[in-house]
């Protein structure tokens, strides 16, 4: 495990300490869990982003591949 000293702003230091106490958990365990979900939230915003992006760039190609289906369904 790593060791991290940060800073945090007045209200959220005050919001968290209020949540610790209430549910009895470890600063460092709730730190770490509070982490873990915003990780896990901005990977699949990255992934989103990514997905998106490809396809956009295939977009084109899969327009021309669907017409050829249906001009082929038409000529049947």
């Amino acid at each position: 495990m790593r060791t991290l000293s940060l800073k945090l702003e007045e209200l959220i230091f005050e919001e968290t300490e209020e949540i610790l106490l209430t549910n009895k958990k470890p600063r460092n365990r709730y730190i770490n869990e509070a982490l873990n979900y915003y990780n896990r939230i901005q990977k699949r915003l990255l992934l989103e982003k990514s997905l998106l992006e490809e396809s956009k760039a295939v977009y084109a190609s899969s327009l021309e591949v669907l017409k050829e289906f249906e001009d082929i369904d038409n000529e049947l």
